[in-house]
Formats: C-alpha cells, structure tokens, sequence
C-alpha cells in the first residue's frame, strides 16, 4: 500500500468515504467533521471518493451543482437514472424514500434526511469526476464512484478504484474494518464512543457537546489521516477486523 511510509505526501492518499448505521447525530457532528478534513486533503492534493448512490438520492443537485463541467454533473445524473429507471424497478428493493430500521431507530425519518448528512462527507469543494463501480480512480480531489449502499460493498469499490484508506462513519457502532487498506472509524456521538472505545479511533461527539468547532474536528481527523498514512495502526488493525470485508457487487439487487 504506497500510503503506508514512514513519512506520506498527502497527494498520494486517495480516501473512500462510507457510511454506516447513520443516527441523528451523523450530519451535525461526524459527516461534516469529515468533510472539513476532506477539503484540507483536496486543497494539498489528495483525492476524496464519495460513493453509495443510493445515499445521495434525493440530494444529487447540491452535488451536480459543485461539478467542474456540465459533462461531469451529466454523468452523475445518469448515475441516478440508472438506479431509478433501470436497476431497481421490479425488485424486491428499490430507491423509495424508506430507511434501513437501523437508521430509523437512531432517529432518521427517512431517505432525504439521510442523504443530506450523507453528501456532507464529501466537504465543499468542486466535484471533479464521476467513475463506475471499482472504475480506477484517476483525477484528483473530491470524486464520486457509483455504488450500492451496503457498506463492504461499497468500500470494497472504492479500494478496488485506488482507496488506500477509508473513513468510516457510524452513530451506531458498525464493526466495520477493511484491509488493505486501513479503515478509520468516526463515532458521531460521545456515549457511543465511550461503550465501544476500543473499536472507535475518533469521537467526533465533542462537537455537539460543544468542546469544539467543526473545522477543529476536520483538523483533528485529518491529522490521524497523515498519522495512519505514515504507519499508525487503526483500532480495526489492532484487533485484527477486515480479514472479511470483501464484498463485490454481486448480481441481483444490492442496495
């Protein structure tokens, strides 16, 4: 993995952004913390990877209206149509408003409340690409690769496309690890950082307690992001988590 050196430049790092077992909490604390780290590694270089489309459905204009061409805004917008004329109709699943129950125990109402959060991983700076699933991940800066939803399958993508890192944010404690590249994960509130610590390498809680602002928190995980790129273990690494996170895209529905 070129990211793993003792010393990193930023430009080589190429991070995939996920999300998993959203709470209400996710798009005032961990979601936008990680977008304000994300902004700091475009502006020195490096390449943010926004993914699962059915999680920016609903949402995909404050997305195409940040792309750096009309034909890259188009791609996105072909991406949608995809999944809502072509993939999922007929199903046993489709792209209809409705949450996983996970989510909706956590206190997201619906689909567009998800998203909203969601999208804000990516930070705020200009959408530069649009890829396929596992596609190579050529440009830099803040990019979106079209997959499903679920997680693994998702992440396995985006490191497939060039990931070698991804950050993981959770309001309701998902195990989530993935090798090879290391996966950092964000806990969205401080009650749930605290049950499961051993497991969670960031609270970004303290912004809703008020201990600190948003961009200090998006300073904070961009300074793990260098020290995890330069050899620092993650906790998934130290337990030993990821040996089975390998999901493809299989064939059939997969939201």
């Amino acid at each position: 993995n070129q990211a793993r050196r003792s010393t990193v430049s930023v430009s080589h790092l190429k991070i995939g952004l996920q999300c998993g077992g959203s709470d209400g909490f996710s798009s005032i604390t961990a979601n936008p913390g990680l977008g304000a780290a994300m902004d700091i590694l475009v502006r020195h270089g490096g390449t943010a990877i926004l993914s699962e489309t059915p999680e920016i459905y609903g949402v995909e204009h404050t997305l195409t209206r940040r792309a750096c061409s009309r034909q890259v805004g188009e791609k996105l917008i072909e991406r949608i149509k995809w999944w809502k004329e072509e993939y999922s109709p007929g199903r046993d699943v489709q792209i209809n408003g409705a949450v996983s129950p996970g989510n909706n125990m956590g206190g997201l109402a619906n689909i567009f409340e998800k998203s909203l959060g969601s999208s804000m991983k990516g930070g705020t700076t200009g959408l530069m690409q649009v890829y396929r699933y596992a596609e190579p991940v050529t440009q830099k800066g803040f990019v979106f690769m079209d997959t499903p939803g679920f997680d693994p399958c998702s992440a396995t993508g985006q490191i497939a496309g060039g990931a070698n890192m991804i950050m993981f944010t959770t309001g309701r404690g998902s195990m989530f690890g993935a090798k090879p590249s290391p996966s950092i994960k964000l806990a969205t509130n401080t009650p749930m950082y605290n049950r499961l610590t051993d497991d969670m390498d960031i609270n970004c809680g303290t912004i809703v307690d008020g201990e600190e602002t948003i961009e200090a928190c998006g300073r904070r995980i961009f300074d793990l992001i260098v020290k995890t790129a330069s050899g620092q273990k993650t906790k998934s690494e130290e337990l030993g988590i990821g040996d089975d996170e390998f999901e493809p895209w299989k064939i059939g529905a997969t939201m």
